[in-house]
């Protein structure tokens, strides 16, 4: 199987919604590393090795000590600061107001390919957070040795003082031929595309390059469109038994997505793998800690 790579800062989160005020880790690569390993460790067939490459300042190693605990492999880049996120959500857990108080060293090249050496054409997850996290190249040079899933968040986020504004990403025609599997949801699709029809969108996005695109529509569920056959396959969403935290809904179903791909599964089983996934973790605060045996059963 391929290796999973995920390359992404663990953040520190500040999350405020009318039931909760907590500080807690985040970011892509934190709800990639505690997602994979919580699947791993339950599935009863075979998973890929993953391992995760992040940047953090050092006082917020004990979060990686942590994750290294847990038996995940960690490769740390050196970094100043670590990305501090403020987020605060109203009872839609749809939107969200977010801050950004500080920032980490971007991944260049330079930096990440003595890490990669002799790769065998892994999956690499790019948790882009912020725009300048992932200079272009980068994208070019990973796309050459492996598939590239990029979520396209971070590259639409303009920061102004603290505050996180929406952007466009300049360089989106030329990075969008090097992604294999693009995720986006309804708001970031019309930033990117222009269009509000997600069929119209995911079909831009792929006449752009991207191999297979996962658009989220929050609780009206998602589309996986594919390139290759020019095909869109509608994925109903679970209804989660309660609504806690939408914080990292969008990195996990990515995440889970691309796991159950590894494996083997269709299009449409892993995208209800990865909505079922996701729908778990709303239930609670921080990364999705269940295992393969509830995902099933929510699915069945």
């Amino acid at each position: 199987m391929r290796e999973i790579i995920c390359i992404g800062h663990i953040t520190h989160d500040h999350i405020v919604t009318p039931d909760i005020d907590l500080h807690i880790p985040g970011g892509t690569a934190w709800y990639f590393a505690w997602g994979m390993q919580a699947l791993a460790a339950s599935d009863p067939n075979p998973s890929s090795p993953y391992r995760l490459i992040t940047a953090v300042g050092e006082e917020d190693m004990p979060a990686v000590e942590q994750l290294r605990k847990a038996g995940v492999r960690v490769e740390v880049l050196p970094s100043q600061a670590t990305v501090y996120f403020e987020n605060k959500y109203g009872h839609n857990m749809n939107n969200r107001q977010q801050r950004v108080l500080s920032k980490a060293a971007p991944f260049t090249w330079d930096r990440l390919e003595p890490l990669l050496q002799g790769v065998d054409r892994p999956y690499f997850i790019l948790g882009s957070l912020l725009a300048d996290d992932f200079p272009l190249d980068v994208i070019r040079h990973l796309h050459q040795i492996g598939k590239v899933v990029v979520d396209v968040q971070g590259y639409l986020r303009e920061v102004v003082g603290e505050e996180v504004r929406a952007t466009d990403w300049p360089d989106k025609q030329e990075a969008l031929q090097y992604v294999d599997v693009l995720k986006t949801n309804e708001y970031e699709m019309d930033v990117l595309t222009g269009e509000t029809d997600p069929a119209k969108a995911v079909h831009k996005l792929g006449q752009w390059g991207v191999g297979e695109v996962l658009l989220t529509l929050g609780d009206l569920g998602s589309y996986i469109y594919r390139r290759k056959e020019d095909s869109t396959t509608r994925i109903e969403a679970f209804p989660p038994r309660k609504l806690v935290d939408a914080t990292g809904c969008g990195d996990t179903y990515t995440m889970a997505y691309v796991y159950r791909r590894t494996q083997g599964a269709s299009v449409p089983d892993a995208g209800r793998f990865a909505a079922a996934v996701a729908s778990l973790k709303l239930e609670h605060s921080g990364p999705f800690r269940d295992t393969v045996q509830q995902v099933n059963a929510l699915i069945r």
